[in-house]
């Protein structure tokens, strides 16, 4: 398994994607967010086909902290079910990775 993941998910408007990557990074769970949108999605939900606007949040973090990260965006998420997806990072920059593993430290101060 890669030691490093990219974790996606999304929310209905700026202002939360703001505030979820802030909260994200401060505790140090991820060490850098990016908001993009806003996009158009097209899901099911609740056993009917929908389409709306999101923004989309994608965090760099170490796999090993996969876990608090997904309970944390469980937590403070303003869905019910969001989306959470990780998907590994099979290679980068050797000093991009290395920001990404100090940076994730709990008690870093980086």
């Amino acid at each position: 398994m890669s030691d490093f993941v990219q974790v996606s998910t999304a929310t209905e408007s700026r202002e939360k994607a703001v505030e979820l990557a802030r909260s994200v990074v401060e505790g140090r769970l991820a060490a850098g967010a990016q908001i993009t949108g806003p996009v158009i999605s097209a899901f099911w939900h609740l056993g009917e086909l929908g389409t709306g606007e999101e923004w989309r949040l994608t965090f760099t973090t170490r796999a090993d902290r996969y876990a608090d990260l997904e309970a944390h965006l469980q937590k403070h998420h303003p869905w019910q079910n969001p989306e959470i997806i990780a998907v590994p990072i099979v290679g980068g920059a050797a000093s991009c990775l290395e920001w990404i593993s100090t940076s994730t430290e709990p008690d870093s101060s980086v």
